[in-house]
Formats: C-alpha cells, sequence, structure tokens
C-alpha cells in the first residue's frame, strides 16, 4: 500500500551569525468549531502520544462523573488535575491537602517521585538531605483527580492500570472529544497510559474545549470548568518561568496552553473558537515553545513584542560574556 503519510516541516529555525544552524520539523493544525482544519503545517493524520497536553481530556470524568463536586473541589483543584506544575510549595501543599481531604496520603499515589522543577523546592530539599515524594512529581495534581475519580467509582487501588475503571473512562472521553478510536497506548512518565490519537483529533479536541459551553450539557460544561480553571490559575498549570504559564498570562485574552513530554504542545482559544495541537518530530522543547508562541501571534492573542513572548519566539541567543550569537525564531510561514 503507498505510504500517504505527509512529512514533517520546519517549524522552528536556530540562527548563529548568518546561517540556520539548526531546524526542528515537526506537524501543527490549527481547528475550528466542528473540529474542522482551518490551517494545517505537516501531517494532520500523523500518529501521536499526546502526552501531558490530554491532561483536561483525562480529567473529564472527574467532573462529569459529580466526582469532583462530591469532593467539593473548586477550580484550584481542577487545575492542578491538568497540570505538569514544577513541584513548588503552591502546588504539592493543595494536592496534599486534596489527597488528605480524600482520607489518603502520598502513598496512595501511583505517580512516582522526581526532583521537582522549582529551584527553592529542589534545594530545600538538598539543604535537608531529603528524597522528593511523590508529591513533587508533576502529574501529582492529574492523579489526586484520579484517586478522587477511583473513591466514586469504589474501584481497586491500582488506577493506574489500562483496565481498571478510571482509565476506561479517561479512554473513553479522550475517543469521544477526539472523534477517533485510540490504536493504542504507551505508558506515560507518571505510569499512567497515554493514548494514541491523531494530530487532528488532537486539534478537534482542543475545540471542543474552545468552544464548549457551561450549562450546555454534562460534558460540554465540564470542559467548559476545566478550560476556565486552567486560565484563572495559570501558575498552577506550570509554574513560574514556564512557557504555559507565562504565555498565558502574556495573552491579550483568555487562552489556556498545555504542553506535553517530547515537545508536544496545545493551546484552547475560546474567543476564537480555535483549538491548536503541535508537535515537532525531535522532542525539543525550545521549538516547541517558539512554535505555540507563533501561532499565537499568528491569530492575533499575543503581542511579538511582549517579554514573554520574544523568551520563547525571537529569542536572542548569547555568548557566556553577554555577545549577542543568534536567535530562536518560527520557520518562515508560521507567523503569517
Amino acid at each position: 500500500m503507498k505510504n500517504t503519510a505527509l512529512p514533517p516541516v520546519p517549524l522552528t529555525e536556530i540562527w548563529r551569525g548568518p546561517i540556520c544552524e539548526s531546524l526542528h520539523l515537526g506537524h501543527a493544525v490549527i481547528c475550528g468549531p466542528g473540529g474542522d482544519i482551518v490551517q494545517a503545517w505537516g501531517d494532520p493524520n500523523a500518529q501521536v502520544y499526546p502526552r501531558s497536553s490530554c491532561k483536561m481530556l483525562q480529567a473529564l470524568p472527574l467532573v462529569e462523573s459529580g466526582a469532583a463536586d462530591a469532593a467539593g473541589l473548586g477550580a484550584r483543584h481542577l487545575a492542578l488535575a491538568c497540570a505538569s506544575h514544577n513541584g513548588a510549595a503552591i502546588h504539592t501543599a493543595p494536592v496534599a491537602d486534596w489527597i488528605a481531604g480524600l482520607g489518603l496520603s502520598e502513598p496512595d499515589l501511583r505517580c512516582g517521585s522526581h526532583m521537582p522543577k522549582d529551584e527553592d523546592a529542589a534545594h530545600a530539599l538538598i539543604r535537608g538531605h531529603e528524597a522528593p515524594c511523590q508529591l513533587h512529581n508533576n502529574c501529582s495534581g492529574k492523579h489526586a483527580g484520579f484517586l478522587t475519580l477511583n473513591q466514586h467509582l469504589q474501584g481497586g487501588p491500582d488506577y493506574e492500570l489500562f483496565d481498571h475503571p478510571v482509565q476506561q473512562a479517561c479512554l473513553r472521553a479522550f475517543e469521544e472529544v477526539t472523534a477517533q478510536t485510540s490504536p493504542g497506548y504507551g505508558i506515560d512518565g507518571c505510569s499512567a497510559p497515554n493514548f494514541l490519537t491523531t494530530l487532528h483529533g488532537m486539534g478537534r479536541a482542543m475545540a471542543y474545549f474552545a468552544n464548549a459551553q457551561h450549562g450546555a450539557g454534562t460534558r460540554q460544561t465540564a470542559a467548559a470548568r476545566l478550560r476556565d480553571a486552567m486560565i484563572a490559575h495559570p501558575d498552577l498549570v506550570a509554574g513560574e518561568g514556564r512557557a504555559c504559564t507565562e504565555l498565558m498570562r502574556a495573552c491579550n485574552q483568555p487562552v489556556a496552553l498545555k504542553t506535553g513530554a517530547e515537545a508536544f504542545f496545545i493551546a484552547i482559544i475560546p474567543g476564537l473558537g480555535l483549538g491548536i495541537a503541535l508537535k515537532v518530530a525531535d522532542g525539543a522543547d525550545r521549538a516547541s515553545e517558539c512554535a505555540i508562541a507563533a501561532l499565537l501571534v499568528r491569530l492575533g492573542v499575543l503581542d511579538p513584542e511582549h517579554p514573554s513572548a520574544r523568551k520563547f519566539m525571537n529569542k536572542t541567543l548569547r555568548s557566556w560574556r553577554g555577545i549577542e550569537a543568534g536567535m530562536i525564531k518560527p520557520a518562515p510561514g508560521l507567523v503569517a
């Protein structure tokens, strides 16, 4: 059978002096109401793991099942359920309180532990000769959501397993909102399944979140609540210095942004009714951060001269002595 897959295209360029020293290729789609593609770069049908960019999809069953309301969760909890956070105190303390309210504790999480990205939190652990715990995992908010849903469903403790009712609920929501049957899954860094879809499927899902309305049915209301929680609490979705947090703050209208491992990125733009999904083929975060900023500029929701925009797009590269040496910039045709 003839291979009809389209190749990845240039998304981000790394310039040094007069030449493009490095080039990052990838795929991107912008989808409108109904999920139709408004514009695409590369292959919209490329099969992808959205990684942490799909956390709002994984959180849908938490809200639409009634589990979130039964547990008294507010917008800050929902933002943490969608987060890949830095492990700062503003992240770990509320997650600890959240699971304590369920009558559970840190060992009940199944996400594993790693050093926090937040420097103050990491340095405090080092000074105290302490090891990080699962609360520091960037996915601990998502897993607190899993625990909440699991308690509501009265499932067994191993909620991270593919055949567990929690993950099966996530799979159903994922397939329904992407409007595609997932061909399989891989194990994410936090040990939960990460479901395969196409880039178009993720763009369609993000457009669904962009157009979801409060009061327009259980699922739309759940999607709108999660989207609005992310927009209201960009500091909880990622953290200081992170592209998600900084670019959400910099946009001139409400936008929800979410990165995923291996250079995935999504945007939800309710004011325009648009969803964006992009994947950089080589997994370089510097490229996905530049590309998402460029697409936000293209759509008029981000000023290219805003300091946060310049931090990720058209960023000046300097030598260790501060001499201008090059630039990270979007490939031609991505911005306009």
